[in-house]
């Protein structure tokens, strides 16, 4: 950031008074410009034992698949966000359920929630940020070609708590490896 966006002049990151981080402030009007992780919202479409997959017409991994996410808007809650991501990237129709994953991401500044919810019918397909729309059961999930670990990790959850017949709230980090572009640790908070 160079410029503020309250008044347009230059800003200068230092520690404000008070706080142990630094900060983008205005020289001019003293705004302290927050920088925050991104909220990613999404659904995992149930249908009969198995789940709703996009592959990707998009980067980052275009052509991986994913399950229907997104960034969360202003102004909507994240059950919101989680049905507008599932129309958007599936045009499929699904009653959000309970929370079923939360991670943090801290090397991408990223929080993922993710959704259960089952379809409401079989009219789904693949919307402009999607290639195709599938629907998995456990042994057909294309593993190896998932874009997103967060999605790895929450269909891993998700098919294990389907063969106990009792889901429940994964909550944890998703910690990227130093030195590698692929390989992360996952820690639960239990």
């Amino acid at each position: 950031m160079n410029f503020c966006s309250q008044c347009g002049s230059r800003v200068e990151t230092k520690v404000p008074e008070g706080d142990n981080r630094p900060r983008h402030i205005c020289i001019d009007c003293g705004v302290i410009h927050y920088q925050n992780p991104n909220v990613v919202t999404g659904c995992i479409p149930e249908w009969e034992g198995k789940v709703l997959l996009c592959r990707r017409a998009i980067e980052p991994r275009r052509g991986y698949w994913t399950l229907p996410a997104g960034f969360l808007e202003n102004g909507e809650s994240t059950q919101e966000g989680a049905l507008r991501e599932t129309v958007e990237e599936a045009n499929a129709r699904v009653l959000v359920g309970p929370l079923y994953t939360l991670f943090s991401l801290p090397h991408i500044d990223q929080i993922y929630m993710l959704f259960r919810g089952p379809l409401q019918d079989l009219d789904y397909g693949p919307g402009v940020e999607s290639l195709e729309v599938k629907l998995f059961s456990e042994e057909e999930i294309p593993w190896d070609d998932l874009a997103f670990q967060v999605v790895a990790e929450t269909l891993k959850y998700y098919f294990e708590d389907q063969r106990r017949g009792e889901f429940r709230l994964r909550s944890g980090v998703i910690e990227r490896l130093p030195g590698t572009e692929r390989r992360y640790r996952t820690t639960l908070h239990e």
